[in-house]
């Protein structure tokens, strides 16, 4: 009987660290996000997410350990290699982080443009489709960024993240700054969206609503570690006192803040 071919992660990392100085802030992060997974990744803040984010995207280089994207060592990658396995991801930035001199079908387009070398009138043709996936008219896309709400703003990331029709994609606390009603709105895009690219999707986030309806999986990181990885759904009975201490906000628990008296 010929064994099951095994799968292989569409992110694997292994032993990861990465410290600034004297402060450690991945100490030893191991973690799998399997192919069409949509997984959040749950801590406070300075707790590691964005580091290890800008670790798998290649933007930081980790002190050791090993990352791998679809099977593929990407910790040692040369500049023409990184280039070309960067075109796999897409990204919503924490706030939008849209250009204020380029138009909204600029900023949805601008990969396009830039990285992929397309002609204008294509791109914008891309990025007109594109905005109407996130729930946004054609006219919207001549207008600035300064002329659009919070909620706005972030459909026009969220289309930026699309607009390449990525393999992975990361938000970076999508719904931040956002009231519950525009969060939902938000998350249900996000749903969306993933599901019509069939991507692999790499959330962090504090917010707990979000996390429970973007998420199949979710990772909770602690001290530079994942402590806890399971189903969305076992998040409210995790068994695990720093997760259940975060998922409902108590102030007391084994995680402390740090206070400090100005």
């Amino acid at each position: 009987m010929t064994p099951a071919p095994l799968t292989v992660p569409k992110i694997a990392l292994r032993n990861v660290h990465k410290s600034f100085g004297p402060k450690t802030v991945l100490n030893g992060i191991d973690l799998e996000v399997a192919k069409g997974e949509s997984l959040v990744i749950i801590g406070g803040s300075g707790t590691g997410k964005s580091v290890m984010l800008k670790c798998i995207l290649g933007l930081l280089t980790p002190d050791t350990g090993s990352i791998h994207v679809d099977g593929q060592e990407t910790t040692r990658l040369r500049p023409r290699e990184r280039e070309k396995q960067l075109h796999k991801f897409g990204m919503l930035f924490q706030g939008a982080a849209l250009f204020d001199s380029l138009t909204v079908w600029e900023n949805v387009a601008f990969g396009l443009i830039q990285g992929a070398h397309m002609p204008r009138a294509q791109a914008k043709e891309i990025a007109v489709a594109k905005l109407g996936a996130v729930g946004l008219t054609p006219d919207v896309a001549e207008l600035s960024p300064s002329e659009l709400s919070g909620g706005m703003q972030k459909r026009v990331g969220l289309a930026r993240a699309i607009a390449d029709e990525p393999e992975i994609i990361f938000f970076d606390e999508p719904t931040t700054g956002l009231d519950p009603i525009m969060a939902d709105v938000i998350n249900e895009l996000i749903v969306q969206c993933v599901k019509d690219l069939g991507a692999t999707a790499v959330t962090i986030t504090h917010d707990m609503a979000s996390a429970r309806k973007i998420a199949d999986r979710i990772a909770m990181i602690y001290q530079g570690r994942i402590i806890w990885t399971g189903p969305a759904k076992d998040i409210d009975h995790s068994g695990h006192a720093h997760v259940d201490q975060f998922v409902h906000g108590r102030a007391d628990g084994p995680i402390q803040m740090q206070i400090r008296a100005l």
